[in-house]
């Protein structure tokens, strides 16, 4: 059998958006992926479909798996044939011990490549507003490993030379070793004013930051209880964070957000919630697809083959846009034939899908939803006028249910279902039973409805199962969903945008 590769792989300091491309196409192309607890999650989310996953976290005290292990892994993966990727928090080259690893793929002939990542020692102190160098304090840093090799009798820090041979020191994994690191420093020449910053999960929404002097930092450690992981970083740099530290004045900073829309459209709300400050974890509970139903897609043959009858094209989803114009394609019809239909759109974001394909919209209105679309066309509507009703398979009756009601003529078809998915399950049941996450977002009943449907298929009541999750609705039509079963709704967005929904959440 032809042997794999392997691909050493820093998965930067926490937040999955400082991996390099390079690390991110390892993710991608790997057969397996071995990680640790320091690597991002949401980094596996790249995966691909039937990658194997092994986890191989360390703590302090307790190891999933010790470095030999993971060692012969690496090797037994290999030589399967398989793509490995070893994704490691922060740089490997850093204390990483990647040296071993790759030792070992060598004497067994495995090709294998180092990607580098950001290492935590760089992106921790930035993240809480210190630059680990400034031409006012200091011209050059140490990296130091505050965890050396348990069996060794004597150390290899030579404290004394270290103490005074620069501004600036950085610890990797000391904060259990903080008063002894603490002791050394002032015994060989650190003032005991000297700025302590300790910033714990760097980059994170749980980031913290104990700031002291050598003096006082072991004892404001134990008052805080402040646990691993963290950076410890010595100097005068530390003084810049009151005035420098920005990411945790972001409005979202440590919020954890969970985003349930489809995956296609949940980018949008996930990239806002990254850049102000909080961490969005996608859960799309609904996967979008073209209906596979013989009957649902004749009828809807049926109406885009006969649209220079219709009088009224009504839109209610950006996805109804998208489907419909795909069914199009997909029967060669020339959109020309609808020329004499008015267009009509449930909002702005409906409405801007429709004239990116050059399609001038009628009404957009004020109330995003059924009620409102109606409202706004009713002066312009006239009895026995045909109306096409291209939706999702689960839409709300309301509209058509008014519509035939005024005397119009109406066909609703079925352009796209909405079937439930419950990719990526573990990790956001892992959040919440650990408390972790903060806020949960439904943009549409079918979010809502899905969810629940997956937590009682794993046993759990969601009324008692989400209670002290912070719920946001998009809308007053997916809050009474959400509290028809049982859910405490905090904030409902204004209107049904992804912008007001952001600034509900921004109010929490």
């Amino acid at each position: 059998m032809t042997k794999g590769k392997v691909y050493l792989v820093g998965a930067g300091p926490g937040d999955p958006k400082l991996i390099t491309v390079k690390g991110l196409e390892s993710i991608k192309k790997a057969d397996a992926i071995v990680y640790d607890r320091l690597a991002s999650p949401r980094l596996l989310t790249y995966a691909k479909p039937g990658a194997e996953k092994i986890y191989a976290g360390k703590l302090p005290n307790l190891h999933t798996m010790d470095q030999d292990a993971i060692n012969r892994l690496l090797v037994d993966l290999a030589l399967e044939g398989k793509v490995v990727t070893r994704l490691k928090g922060g740089d490997p080259n850093i204390f990483g011990r990647v040296g071993e690893e790759a030792s070992l793929l060598v004497d067994h002939g495995i090709e294998f490549e180092i990607v580098p990542g950001i290492t935590s020692a760089i992106a921790a102190p930035a993240y809480a507003g210190i630059p680990i160098t400034h031409r006012d304090f200091n011209s050059s840093f140490a990296v130091v490993t505050g965890h050396e090799r348990p069996e060794k009798k004597d150390s290899t820090i030579n404290w004394e030379e270290i103490s005074t041979a620069t501004k600036t020191i950085l610890f990797l994994m000391g904060i259990t070793k903080i008063r002894h690191i603490r002791d050394q420093l002032i015994k060989y020449g650190k003032s005991p004013q000297t700025p302590v910053a300790l910033i714990r999960w760097g980059t994170r929404v749980e980031q913290k930051t104990l700031v002291g002097t050598l003096e006082t930092i072991a004892e404001q450690v134990e008052q805080e209880n402040f646990k691993p992981p963290a950076v410890i970083l010595v100097g005068e740099v530390v003084k810049l964070r009151e005035k420098l530290k920005w990411f945790e004045n972001k409005p979202l900073f440590g919020k954890r957000v969970l985003v349930t829309r489809a995956r296609a459209q949940a980018s949008e709300l996930a990239d806002q919630i990254d850049d102000l400050g909080g961490e969005a974890v996608e859960f799309p509970v609904i996967e979008l697809k073209q209906p596979e139903d013989e009957q649902t897609l004749n009828k809807l043959d049926q109406a885009l083959q006969q649209l220079e009858q219709y009088h009224w094209v009504v839109f209610t989803s950006v996805n109804g846009v998208d489907y419909f114009f795909k069914r199009l394609r997909d029967l060669r019809i020339d959109i020309r034939t609808m020329q004499h239909a008015r267009i009509a759109a449930v909002g702005p974001k409906t409405a801007g899908a429709l004239e990116e394909r050059g399609l001038v919209v009628t009404s957009i209105p004020k109330q995003f939803q059924g009620e409102g679309l109606l409202e706004g066309i009713l002066p312009e509507l006239e009895k026995n006028q045909n109306v096409l009703l291209p939706r999702a398979d689960i839409a709300r009756e309301y509209l058509p249910k008014k519509l035939n009601e005024l005397g119009l003529n109406v066909t609703e078809v079925d352009v796209y279902e909405n079937v439930i998915s419950d990719h990526g399950l573990e990790e956001v049941l892992t959040y919440i039973n650990k408390n972790r996450l903060n806020v949960i977002t439904f943009t549409s009943s079918s979010t809502v409805r899905n969810l629940v449907d997956i937590l009682t298929r794993e046993g759990l009541d969601a009324k008692q199962y989400l209670n002290g999750v912070t719920i946001v609705c998009i809308g007053p039509i997916t809050a009474q969903t959400a509290q028809e079963y049982g859910l405490n709704v905090t904030k409902v967005a204004e209107e049904a945008t992804i912008e007001s929904l952001i600034e509900a959440i921004k109010e929490i």
